[in-house]
């Protein structure tokens, strides 16, 4: 059997949650409408005589997000149509961006490597198909209250060479896109979506293969990284029978883990596309460029390595608080007054993280370091007793200190435990632990 390694490349795309859609006045709410089909007008849902007026609040947002992935930012840019036809497409094309897109050239780093970001374009989401059983006859329904929400399509590199790093990949896309609050990512109801482009290449070559893969439309993470793996496993078959992965769209059954043929899968010319004439190219100024990256928050990467700096906090414990700009700010708050208080870092953060203290944001801190205080404080107690309650321990357990004598060293944490049950109060740890060594080696 020969071996093959993977070569994936992600295409994600998110909603932004304007107060607008992307090319009309009409509400962006389509999770929360009370009816279907309210949030229309004749923009959005493809009339002749509708004309489409961009969002500019959608690009900027589009643009911070380039920036914060240390993306290259075309000065000229402009919308496409691209053509296709489907139900929940009422124009017959999606407004999207094709040759110049608004960011290009970014990255991500994950802990198995660099994932290098190709393009980051803007678009128009489609309506949403609803497939029903009405007065005993299945039926399909267009709701149209998502049709024209803006809607970014990250585009990476074929750098992804596991599934796992697949998913961190995700996470980390995700948690930026709602730490800048552009987004809010519910991958449930839809406003995040997930593809990957899979294809395997024989470990004797470092060339890309003549062929890919399409999963699309995972809604979850842990979706995406069984996809990938079934994937592996589907294309390593076919290429050890000498045959090629036909090169298809495909779709993913959650409920028994595999992929499914959807589609013959398009090429760019399938789509025909031309720019729009209803929308003007859009012109930047490197002054424009400079205000949206100086409305950038520091990254959670940069406040990481911050508090590793001020603090001496492990980053795997400072990761969890660095999802929300709120939540940053608030932990912050509580850090410095730890720092004033001696109290240290990583072990508040720990009880935090394990739920062992409260620190839930608006609490007052000075009872979140009460509360550490409290748990952590150890009761005075006498050398001589500690001793005597560890002949105790030793006369009860004679079989483990001899195994623990004859090189058993692990062993020390079963007579730490035993001896902290008899104490029956909290005991400073390292003290229990240096009079322990001292009994049973001697």
């Amino acid at each position: 059997m020969s071996k093959y390694h993977l070569v994936c490349g992600l295409e994600v795309h998110a909603e932004l949650k304007t107060a607008s859609k992307m090319f009309c006045g009409c509400k962006n709410d389509p999770f929360h409408a009370p009816q279907p089909n309210i949030y229309t007008c004749p923009v959005c849902l493809g009339m002749p005589g509708g004309l489409p007026v961009a969002n500019k609040k959608a690009i900027d947002w589009t643009l911070k997000l380039g920036l914060a992935l240390n993306c290259k930012i075309n000065l000229f840019s402009k919308f496409d149509r691209k053509h296709y036809f489907y139900p929940d497409l009422p124009k017959g094309y999606q407004i999207s961006q094709y040759d110049i897109p608004f960011c290009y050239d970014g990255d991500i780093e994950t802990s198995e490597g660099k994932v290098r970001i190709r393009r980051i374009h803007l678009e128009e989401d489609t309506g949403k198909l609803l497939h029903q059983t009405l007065d005993g006859e299945k039926v399909s329904l267009v709701d149209f209250n998502r049709s024209g929400v803006p809607l970014i399509e990250i585009v990476t590199e074929p750098d992804i060479k596991t599934a796992s790093q697949a998913k961190e990949y995700g996470k980390k896309l995700r948690d930026l896109i709602r730490y800048l609050d552009i987004g809010d990512c519910d991958m449930e109801q839809g406003g995040m979506r997930l593809e990957a482009n899979i294809s395997l290449r024989s470990e004797s070559t470092d060339e890309l293969p003549n062929y890919k893969v399409e999963v699309k439309n995972i809604n979850s993470f842990r979706f995406l990284e069984q996809a990938i793996a079934y994937e592996t496993e589907r294309q390593s078959e076919i290429l050890n029978q000498n045959q090629t992965p036909a090169q298809e769209t495909r779709g993913f059954n959650p409920t028994i883990g595999q992929t499914f043929a959807q589609r013959t899968k398009e090429e760019a010319e399938d789509y025909r596309y031309f720019p729009d004439p209803d929308i003007p190219p859009l012109h930047f100024t490197k002054v424009e460029i400079k205000e949206i990256e100086n409305t950038l928050p520091e990254l959670p990467h940069q406040v990481i390595e911050r508090w590793r700096a001020e603090y001496q906090i492990d980053p795997r414990f400072a990761e969890p608080f660095t999802n929300y700009q709120v939540m940053v700010e608030w932990t912050e708050l509580i850090l410095k007054r730890a720092t004033e208080k001696k109290i240290e870092a990583n072990k508040l953060l720990s009880d935090i993280i394990n739920k062992k203290i409260d620190a839930e944001i608006g609490r007052s801190i000075e009872d979140i370091l009460t509360d550490f205080v409290r748990l952590h404080q150890t009761a005075e107690v006498d050398t001589t007793e500690i001793e005597t309650i560890i002949d105790q321990v030793k006369a009860e357990h004679p079989d483990e200190v001899t195994r623990y004598q004859n090189g058993e060293v692990q062993l020390l944490n079963f007579f730490i435990g035993q001896t902290m049950r008899k104490l029956g109060k909290k005991v400073d740890m390292n003290l229990i632990r240096t009079a322990l060594q001292k009994a049973l080696n001697s």
